[in-house]
């Protein structure tokens, strides 16, 4: 996890970020109508979710599509926190390791970070953990994702 402190301007740049593009994507209404911004800085966003049965597959754990949709969800919100930017471009490809699993009922804490953000592609990594007494928890999931940004 990220240890720089949370940056008020950006966070509030992610959350409006966040608000305009949300009625524009279905899936990300469905999955993450309820998602929490915790932190921002530099290109580092932390949010939260506690999942309901609409994340879970049918053996009881958070679905794959979801963690992929997570995964590619806030790599955007991190390219957006990079500079304050208002176009996160779009996906090229996107990678994830599925580690453990989390229930209806558990909180999630996923963190994402643009590790680079160039002229024409962004490079980002995102971690979702089980919350466990508050705190991150095991690692759920592990993914990239890089987004072509020139638009």
């Amino acid at each position: 996890m990220a240890s720089e402190a949370s940056n008020p301007e950006i966070l509030a740049h992610v959350e409006q970020f966040w608000d305009a593009r949300k009625p524009h994507s279905p899936i990300y209404q469905f999955l993450l109508e309820d998602v929490k911004l915790t932190h921002a800085s530099k290109g580092v966003v932390r949010a939260r979710l506690l999942l309901t049965k609409n994340h879970i597959n049918a053996h009881g754990g958070i679905h794959g599509s979801v963690s992929a949709t997570i995964v590619d969800w806030i790599g955007g919100m991190a390219i957006a926190a990079w500079d304050n930017r208002t176009k996160t471009g779009v996906s090229t490809d996107i990678h994830i390791s599925y580690v453990s699993s989390a229930k209806d009922g558990d909180t999630i804490e996923m963190e994402g970070t643009a590790e680079k953000v160039g002229g024409s592609l962004a490079y980002t990594s995102c971690t979702i953990y089980k919350v466990v007494d508050d705190k991150p928890g095991p690692i759920v999931a592990k993914g990239t994702h890089t987004k072509f940004v020139r638009i």
